[in-house]
């Protein structure tokens, strides 16, 4: 393929199948780079008013991209700052991607600055709140018994192991009885090693036990009443249900649940390297956000607790 003679959009899908066999991201990364791609593609074919081949790709102006932008920002279902950031980094991976492999590079690209994002932390609940959602599903009027203990190890994991949902779901009767540490394999399919505590293992142990279904190895883990696997809408759902018994903050999902396993480890003196290593993170800027969490927990005990606050 010379960028010559090649359409703008088998460019396009060359870079997909790059970030699906290469990066090897998520369907739904892929699904998402996918539309940014069509719809910056479709937006340079009607503002030039005739199809793009490869080649015309380089040619690429900064006002050209602020325009696709400012028309993203303004269109029938707006973005964000944060989305219009996100939609900016995926057409300049696609066109490094494009310079890299096709000889096409956009140099103008560098003179686009993305919106300003007001960075966003993570939200945690405190411990005793996460133990009340890990009891809770015992009184849970709504489930089974053997539900309500199945319920009681998904959110077990992803308190206890930092798991996120995806990740816990993907865990099969092979996997069980849970050894002291569990290899997952998380986004990008970068895989780590996790310590199992006894408490999440008896968890697993119990659930397994109770759960009316006869497995075969491979089959997943965790089943829904009917004996399909367990969706991640229904743990989403069962965690709403509970944290409006318990009096909880929307904030309270399952994903905060891996957010309280990060910052309680941090609080209690863990360092950055290993809780990155935990949370497979990819970068330990990511991993950082948590002790900004954990300075404000600081100074909010410190503005309770001080007589001169």
């Amino acid at each position: 393929m010379t960028a010559s003679e090649a359409a703008a959009g088998e460019g396009l899908g060359a870079w997909l199948e790059h970030l699906a066999h290469e990066r090897r991201l998520s369907p739904r990364t892929l699904e998402a780079y996918g539309h940014i791609g069509r719809t910056w593609l479709a937006f340079l074919e009607r503002h030039r008013g005739e199809p793009q081949r490869l080649s015309d790709l380089g040619t690429v102006t900064a006002a050209e991209v602020r325009a696709h932008l400012a028309e993203r920002r303004g269109g029938e279902t707006p973005l964000s700052a944060r989305s219009l950031s996100q939609t900016l980094s995926a057409i300049r991976t696609f066109h490094g991607f494009l310079d890299r492999r096709c000889g096409v590079p956009t140099p103008q690209l560098a003179l686009v600055r993305g919106p300003r994002v007001k960075p966003s932390l993570p939200r945690p609940i405190s411990a005793d709140q996460a133990r009340g959602l890990l009891a809770e599903p015992a009184l849970d009027p709504e489930a089974e018994p053997w539900e309500a203990l199945r319920d009681a190890a998904v959110l077990s994991l992803l308190y206890g192991c930092g798991l996120r949902i995806s990740e816990a779901l993907s865990l099969t009767r092979a996997d069980a009885p849970l050894p002291e540490t569990l290899r997952i394999t998380g986004k990008g399919g970068k895989t780590r090693q996790v310590p199992v505590l006894p408490a999440m293992r008896q968890a697993v142990d119990r659930a397994v036990a109770a759960q009316p279904f006869l497995l075969e190895p491979t089959d997943a883990l965790f089943r829904a009443r009917r004996g399909g696997p367990l969706s991640a809408r229904h743990v989403q759902a069962t965690v709403q249900r509970l944290r409006g018994r318990l009096g909880l903050p929307a904030s309270a999902t399952p994903h905060a649940l891996r957010h309280s396993f990060a910052t309680h480890l941090l609080g209690a003196g863990a360092d950055l390297r290993s809780i990155q290593e935990l949370l497979g993170h990819a970068s330990l800027s990511t991993t950082q956000k948590y002790t900004a969490v954990d300075a404000a927990h600081l100074l909010g005990a410190y503005a309770l607790a001080h007589p001169r606050a």
